[in-house]
This record gives C-alpha cells, structure tokens and sequence, in this order.
C-alpha cells in the first residue's frame, strides 16, 4: 500500500498537468489543431478531468503509486490494480481542481473589488474636477458689473 503523501502528491501533479495542457494559453495551439471544444480529440484535451485520467495512467506506473491492491493474481491483477489507483488518483486531483478553483476564485474577487474600487475612486476624482470647473469657469466669464466702470 502507498502511502498518504505520495497518493496526494502525485494527485496533486496530475492535476497540475491537467489543469495546464486543458486551460493553458501553452497549449492553445495542440487544442485548436486538435479542433478544440467542438471535436471529440480536441474536448478530450480541453477538458482538465479527461486529461486527469492519461496523466494518471502515465504517472501510476512512473511513480509506483498503486494505492488499490487487488486479489486478483499475474498480469490482470496488475492491470485492475493500475487502472483502479489511477482512478482514484484521478477522482483526488479532481477534489483538488476544486479547491484550488475556490482558492483562485477568491483571489480573483479580491482582485476585481479592488480594481472597481480604485475605479470608483477614479470616476469620482473626475466628477470632482468637472465640478470645480464648471464653477471656477463662471467666476472667470463674468461679464463686469454695470456699476463698476
């Protein structure tokens, strides 16, 4: 049996990867060639948790990462147990999308409230401005009183 650590840190890389060849500007070009959201080979790497499941049935086997151990003897026993990690793998990394995306989300709220703050700020500044010139600007245009010559 694995352990925790390694099962959550190669969760943890699977989707990194995903999450890059998927959403990326990097690999813009491989999904349009590959006829992006609307063909099937270019949705299967657009989308981060199609992409989940090749990286881990690569990085199952690179890492020995075989966190299910099946009673299933030889080489079938070997294949059940490889596809069975790497789906539970991918299903982890998943869970992590999440929260990273909460995480990412947040940050990015904070980041428009600031920046509809300072324009606000910004508008208000400029609407101060054209007020205090449109009444500086009368002061200036008087015309001379009658009384005055």
């Amino acid at each position: 049996m694995v352990d925790v650590f390694q099962l959550f840190a190669v969760s943890a890389v699977v989707m990194g990867v995903s999450q890059t060849i998927a959403r990326e500007r990097i690999f813009a070009p491989l999904r349009e060639r590959l006829g992006g959201k609307d063909a099937w080979f270019g949705y299967l790497v657009s989308c981060p948790y199609c992409v989940s499941h090749y990286a881990a049935f690569v990085l199952v086997p690179l890492t020995g990462t075989y966190a299910i151990d099946v009673v299933v003897g030889g080489w079938p026993g070997w294949v059940l147990s490889w596809f069975l990690s790497s789906l539970l793998i991918t299903v982890i990394s998943a869970f992590f999308r999440v929260m990273f995306w909460f995480v990412d989300e947040t940050q990015g709220l904070a980041r428009r409230r600031q920046r509809t703050e300072e324009e606000e700020t910004a508008t208000k500044r400029l609407m101060r401005k054209r007020v205090e010139q449109k009444v500086s600007a009368p002061e200036r245009s008087e015309p001379p009183s009658p009384g005055s010559h």
